[in-house]
This record gives structure tokens, sequence and C-alpha cells, in this order.
């Protein structure tokens, strides 16, 4: 999901270049859309709202950008360390490299939405420019997590439902190319987004001098071509994998719990030694189908990153399920600054998501926080404390 530079090149010739305004957001929304689509209303929001609310989101996702930079960058640091011989790492390593792009990435938009608030008279067009160099590139990558956490869970529930065939299933070599089909898939379109839009270099009055834009290209074949590439890769692929994320969180909540019960039974026999010889070959066969302690474990962190996922993603699911029932609920219909802090609050999930991961990891897997003290000397610093006492 994404906001789509101009569709109409108003660059030159427009009389909004030619006088000044209180709205901070007028030249670039004249820019942006159609002028007779734009009404001082737009869509539930008054510019006062809109500026508050806009601004507001802005630092809010930025503070989080960084926590997600600097989350992401440790969890790349300690995976590299662990090494790749699980498929679990890679899958995981993975994830921490989409997230640490995808905060680069919102990093750069929000420094060229700033910019343009502040009217900073810059060589290029801010707000436009980052649309086609951070903003599609963005939506494109948190549709990639999303096949990737899906990826994560589906393989956790073959362990539990098939823990015999698994590791047959689920290879090394086969893990690093799912990961790499799934970059191929779902990241690389956002590059066609080049055969609808391009950069010109246009003059601009007001700023009395040439400056970089972005224009529409308008051939049957471009205009097509988008159409297809937002309604499979911005609607579909992002609700097909929440969708199989959601079901195999379920599906393992529910083994989990079926294996505590089975545990707990179990334990509570042998305590009372009231098992005879069958049950207790019986039990011993099913021990040896179910899962180990370590892969429940590594399944109960699993989960907790895909509920972590789910809550996060609701609100970009609820923003492609209006953009695709309401007409107007897009960038260049009446609702379009509604659509705009839709977005916005989109953007907020997937940084937090990821910067909350790293938690899960040094709580849930004794490796991962083994590396991660050595990595930042907290062992070290420990060890000093104990010997200066």
């Amino acid at each position: 999901m994404y906001v789509h530079p101009t569709e109409k090149d108003n660059t030159t010739g427009s009389p909004a270049l030619e006088e000044m305004t209180d709205n901070p957001f007028h030249l670039w929304e004249e820019h942006s859309v159609n002028s007779s689509m734009l009404t001082l209303a737009s869509g539930f929001l008054s510019d006062e709202q809109f500026h508050i609310i806009f601004l507001f989101l802005i630092y809010a996702t930025q503070i989080i950008n960084n926590c997600a930079i600097v989350a992401n960058g440790l969890n790349i640091a300690v995976f590299v360390k662990l090494g790749f011989s699980e498929p679990s790492n890679i899958c995981l390593t993975a994830l921490a490299v989409c997230d640490f792009t995808l905060a680069v990435l919102l990093t750069w938009s929000n420094l060229c939405f700033w910019l343009t608030y502040h009217n900073f008279q810059l060589p290029f067009h801010s707000a436009n420019v980052s649309l086609l160099t951070g903003g599609i590139q963005w939506a494109f990558l948190s549709t990639t997590i999303a096949w990737i956490t899906a990826f994560i869970s589906f393989e956790r529930c073959l362990c539990i439902l098939v823990p015999l065939k698994v590791k047959r299933l689920i290879t090394q070599r086969g893990t690093f190319v799912a990961m790499l089909v799934i970059i191929l898939v779902t990241f690389c379109p956002s590059f066609f987004t080049y055969v609808r839009y391009k950069f010109v270099w246009v003059f601009n009055p007001y700023l009395n001098r040439t400056i970089l834009n972005t224009i529409p290209v308008n051939s049957e074949f471009a205009i097509l071509f988008e159409k297809i590439s937002v309604a499979v890769c911005g609607v579909i692929q992002p609700l097909l994998a929440f969708s199989i994320v959601l079901i195999c969180t379920v599906l393992l909540v529910v083994q989990l719990r079926k294996i505590s019960s089975w545990r707990i039974s179990v334990t509570s026999a042998k305590s009372q030694r009231i098992q005879s010889e069958e049950n207790s070959a019986a039990s011993s066969s099913a021990a040896e189908a179910r899962i180990s302690q370590k892969e429940e474990r590594l399944v109960r962190m699993v989960v907790a990153i895909a509920t972590i996922f789910i809550v996060n993603y609701i609100p970009t699911c609820m923003t492609l399920l209006c953009y695709v029932v309401f007409d107007e609920f897009n960038e260049f219909g009446v609702y379009r600054r509604l659509f705009l802090v839709s977005s916005y609050i989109m953007s907020l999930g997937q940084p937090i998501s990821g910067s909350v991961n790293i938690l899960i990891y040094y709580k849930m897997a004794s490796k991962f926080r083994s590396v991660f003290r050595r990595l930042v000397r907290l062992d070290r610093q420990k060890q000093e404390r104990h010997e200066l006492e």
C-alpha cells in the first residue's frame, strides 16, 4: 500500500505556485493531486487537524524507527555469530534484515515529509521523490516481511504436525532458497513502478529554478500495469500472508495446549506409579513422536513473534480493505487526507513489531541471549563488578 506520486504535473504554470499560503502542505498537495479534487475538508480532516496528526505521526514513527534500526542491527549481528546451520536462524536473519531496511526507508520518507512541511528549498520535490525512492519500496517490503513471518509460522506448524518428517521437508538449503523466492516475488516488483512513473527535471517558478520531480507515464500499458500490480502486490499478497500467519498461529496455540496437557498427564501418571506396561510403552512411543522441549520453546517463541505481527498488522489490513471497498479512500479521492493518516498509522505497525522481536529472542532463546550478552559485553561488566566487590 502506498501513496502515489503526482498524477498530473502542476509544477509549471500553477497559480498556487505564484502566491504564498499559510498551509505548509498546500504546495505539496497541489503537486500531488488534481486541483479540482482538492477541497479544504478533504474528507473529515480540516487543515489544522491534518497538520497536527500528520506531524505527530512523523515524529512518533521516527522514534520507533530509531529503536527498530538499533534492535535489528543487533539481531543481525547476533544471528551472524550464531551461524546458519539451523533453518530457523536463516528465517530470523532474513526477517531482521528486512525489518532493518524497512526502518531505514521509513526514516528517509519521514525526513522528506518533514522537509516538505518546513518548506526547505531543495533541488528536488522532497515529498514526491521520497514516494518513488522510499514509500513504494516500504510498501512492498512490508509484504515481504509478512510472507517471511508466514513461512516461519508454517514451518513451526510442520514441526508439530509432522515432527518426524520436518527435517527432510525443511532443510538449510531449502530455507535459503525460500527466502530468496519470497524476496524476489514480493519486493522486486516494486521497481516495476518506474514503468508508470519517471523522474524529470522541471522548472519551478516559485523557487525560480529547475528541480527534480516525478510525473506519470500515461500510456494504456503503464496504467493497466499499475492497476494489476496494486491489486496483486498491494492488496492480495498482504491479506493472504496475514491469513496464513493467523491460521498457523491458531494451530500452534492449540497444539501447544495439547502438548502441555499431555506432559501434565504423563508426569502425573508416573508420579502415582499406576501405569501398566502397555500404557508405559504407549507413552514412550508417543513421547518419541512429540516435539522436544527445545523445539517447544522455539514454537512458543514463533507464536509470540506471530502474535505481535498479527496485532500490529491489523491496521494494515483495515486500510487495505477500506482501499478496496471505498472508491474515494485513496490518494486522489475525497478522503485522501484520511487515507494519508491511515497509511502512516499503518506504517507504525511493522517498526513496532521489528523493535519488540529482540526482547522475545532475548527472553526465550538461551543461545541468542548468551551471544547477545557477549556482544554488548554485559557478562564482562557483570564479572568486573563482582571483582570490585
